[in-house]
């Protein structure tokens, strides 16, 4: 049997797309620190930012693309390919 499952089909477009919106975050964590740091300073009340609103959005991120992901692969997986 040469064919996959509807769980591999899913699991590893969602596994790939997953690393690259960490991967992203990761990247612009330090260029957001620095720029919200930058722009705060001109305000008299300034406040810090903090790791958990980049946690917190790295993490809304994430679900978001993975919701996107597993559906997009469920309905491809499920799809009958003589149907269109």
């Amino acid at each position: 049997m040469l064919s996959a499952t509807i769980g591999n089909i899913v699991t590893f477009p969602t596994k790939e797309f997953g690393k690259l919106v960490l991967m992203s975050n990761f990247i612009a964590w330090p260029l957001t620190y620095w720029l919200m740091n930058q722009w705060l300073e001109n305000f008299a009340y300034r406040i810090d930012v903090g790791v958990a609103s980049f946690l917190l959005s790295s993490a809304v991120a994430l679900a978001i693309a993975l919701i996107t992901m597993s559906y997009q692969a469920i309905k491809a997986a499920t799809a009958n390919p003589v149907e269109r």
